[in-house]
């Protein structure tokens, strides 16, 4: 599972994975003053998981990609922070 996404459209926009406490969480960060945290469930594969963040990466706007992705996938999250 890759643990980070840079966004290819110029921006700063940053989107990781990581595993806390048994659970993995998606972290968004603009770069500049947001930062979400958002708990991820009902995912099949780590690759499904992988495949949305790197599509959403690809975006303009990332974050209203990500949740198209995620919801494509029926892939459910639950916002941590942010």
């Amino acid at each position: 599972m890759r643990t980070g996404y840079r966004t290819s459209a110029g921006g700063f926009d940053l989107l990781g994975l990581r595993k806390r406490q048994g659970a993995v969480e998606i972290v968004y960060d603009d770069g500049v003053m947001h930062r979400k945290v958002l708990r991820v469930s009902g995912f099949r594969t780590e690759a499904q998981l992988d495949e949305a963040l790197a599509h959403a990466a690809r975006e303009v706007r990332v974050l209203p990609a990500l949740y198209a992705e995620l919801r494509k996938r029926a892939i459910t999250i639950e916002a941590v922070s942010g």
